[in-house]
Order: C-alpha cells, then sequence, then structure tokens
C-alpha cells in the first residue's frame, strides 16, 4: 500500500509543478469576518486562503474575488485560456441562486468547477435552496463553513490522482 500511495504523491507534485488551482470568489464574500459572522463565521477570505496556502503547500493556488458577476465569468475565462489549471473552487455567493450567465460559462471550459458555500444553503431561506449552478458543476459542499473551501480542494485533488 505505501507503494501505490508513494507513487500517487509522486505523480500529484509532478502534475502540481505545471499545474494551478483557481479559488474563485462572488460578491459579498469580501466582507467575510465582517458579515453576519453569526452565519459565515469570523474568518476573513484572506484568512481562508492563507490557511489553504499553508495546508497544501504543493499545490499552486490562484485566489481571485469580484463582486461582479462579470469579473467572476472573465476569471474562468481567463484561467481556461492560460491553461494549466486542473480546476477552480467557486463560492459565488447570491450569484449561485440566479446567475445563468456564470452556469454557461462553467459549462462552456473545460475544467472540473466545485461549488462551495460557508453555510448550510439548504438550511436557510428558500431562496437560497436553489442552485443554478449545481447542475454544471462537478460537485457541491455546503454548511461546513472555512472547511468548506478545504474539502472542494481534496475534491479536485483526488480527481487528479484518480
Amino acid at each position: 500500500m505505501a507503494s501505490v500511495r508513494r507513487q500517487s504523491t509522486v505523480f500529484f507534485k509532478e502534475n502540481m509543478q505545471h499545474s494551478s488551482l483557481l479559488v474563485l470568489n462572488g460578491p459579498n464574500l469580501s466582507r467575510l469576518g465582517r458579515r453576519e459572522p453569526e452565519v459565515y463565521g469570523t474568518m476573513t477570505l484572506d484568512d481562508i486562503n492563507e490557511g489553504l496556502m499553508g495546508r497544501y503547500v504543493d499545490v499552486n493556488f490562484e485566489f481571485f474575488q469580484s463582486e461582479y458577476e462579470g469579473g467572476v465569468i472573465e476569471k474562468l475565462y481567463d484561467c481556461e485560456d492560460r491553461g494549466g489549471f486542473i480546476g477552480a473552487v467557486l463560492n459565488a455567493g447570491a450569484l449561485t441562486h440566479y446567475s445563468i450567465a456564470l452556469r454557461d460559462a462553467i459549462s462552456a471550459v473545460q475544467l472540473p468547477v466545485v461549488e462551495v458555500h460557508l453555510s448550510n444553503v439548504h438550511a436557510r431561506e428558500g431562496f437560497r435552496q436553489t442552485s443554478v449552478l449545481a447542475p454544471v458543476c462537478a460537485g457541491v459542499i455546503s454548511g461546513f463553513g472555512a472547511d468548506s473551501y478545504r474539502l472542494g480542494v481534496e475534491a479536485l485533488l483526488q480527481r487528479l490522482q484518480a
């Protein structure tokens, strides 16, 4: 078993030297730590990003946040056009519930996208319980606070190693 794990680790490190992982955040996520801490927690987006970099030292992360739908879409297209990305962890914020444009962009790129949410959206208001993005994403992780990002990264890394 150790031999298989070692081979997998070597494969992973060799592939990650030339690959990046996008962590993409939509509207209002710049306010983490200040906006409704009882719902979203007290960690800032920088805290979450730093935690990911500290935990996954062999992963080349690219972090991006925009308050605008077009900014999120442009970044997704930019990463696909530049190449070298294994996928994206996406917290689209409120765009999750209504952005057909973002849904179409996710469908258009060849990158696996994992949708993540800090709060359990299914335990909240009815309008938050619908995701127009989920059907075109590789998976959805919701309700684990800042750990949702780590779980999203893990999901993408498992796809790479499979």
